[in-house]
């Protein structure tokens, strides 16, 4: 729509990555969170809790 000033794209773009921010923020607590006992043992190749960059 060229109608739209080019502020109104800033702030949605400045809102979006503002959300985006936040879903991986909440991803990541969530990952600390569950995970906070877990130590990351090299030798230890059994462990499935490394699903935090699969997606």
């Amino acid at each position: 729509m060229p109608q739209m000033a080019p502020i109104n794209w800033l702030t949605l773009f400045f809102m979006m990555c503002m959300i985006f921010l936040m879903f991986n923020l909440l991803n990541y607590f969530t990952f600390k969170i569950n995970n906070n006992n877990n130590k990351f043992n090299s030798n230890n190749n059994n462990n499935n809790n490394n699903f935090m960059w699969k997606w």
